[in-house]
C-alpha cells in the first residue's frame, strides 16, 4: 500500500488547534482528516515541543544553525584575505606573471614562429614609435 501524500503543514496546524481547544478530540480528527490517530499525537507533541523551544529563547535549534553559519562566514572571510595578502605580495615579488590577452587585431605573426613583428608593422597599426615621438 502507497503512502498518502504529505498534509501541508497549514492543515496540520489547523487540526492540532482543534485538538489543544477542545473543539474535536484526537480520534475524530483524525477520522476527518484521514490519517491515524499516533499522526494526530505527533503533530500535537511537535508542535508543543516548537512553541516550548521558541519561549526558552537562545536554545532552539535555528538560534544554533545561525551561530553555526555566522562562524563559517567568519572563517570564509579570513581565508579569503589571506588569500588576498599572498596574491598581492607575489605580484609585487614578480612571481606573478600576467598572461597576454589575444586582441582583435592581427598580430602579423603565424602559429609556431617566434617573430615579435617590426617597428614597421606597428607604425601601420598607428601606434608612436621611438623615431614618431
Amino acid at each position: 500500500m502507497s503512502r498518502p501524500p504529505a498534509m501541508p503543514a497549514a492543515e496540520k496546524l489547523k487540526i492540532v488547534l482543534e485538538v489543544l481547544s477542545g473543539t474535536r478530540t484526537i480520534a475524530e480528527a483524525a477520522r476527518r482528516a484521514g490519517v491515524s490517530e499516533q499522526s494526530i499525537g505527533n503533530w500535537k507533541r511537535q508542535f508543543l515541543d516548537g512553541g516550548r523551544a521558541g519561549l526558552e529563547g537562545g536554545a532552539s535549534r535555528n538560534a544554533q544553525r545561525e551561530r553555526d553559519l555566522l562562524s563559517e562566514i567568519t572563517e570564509l572571510k579570513t581565508a579569503l584575505g589571506e588569500a588576498y595578502v599572498q596574491l598581492r605580495v607575489r605580484r609585487k615579488s614578480g612571481e606573478y606573471r600576467t598572461v597576454p590577452f589575444p586582441t582583435s587585431r592581427p598580430s602579423g605573426r603565424t602559429p609556431g614562429s617566434t617573430s615579435r613583428g617590426t617597428a614597421r608593422s606597428w607604425e601601420s597599426l598607428g601606434a608612436p614609435t621611438r623615431a614618431g615621438r
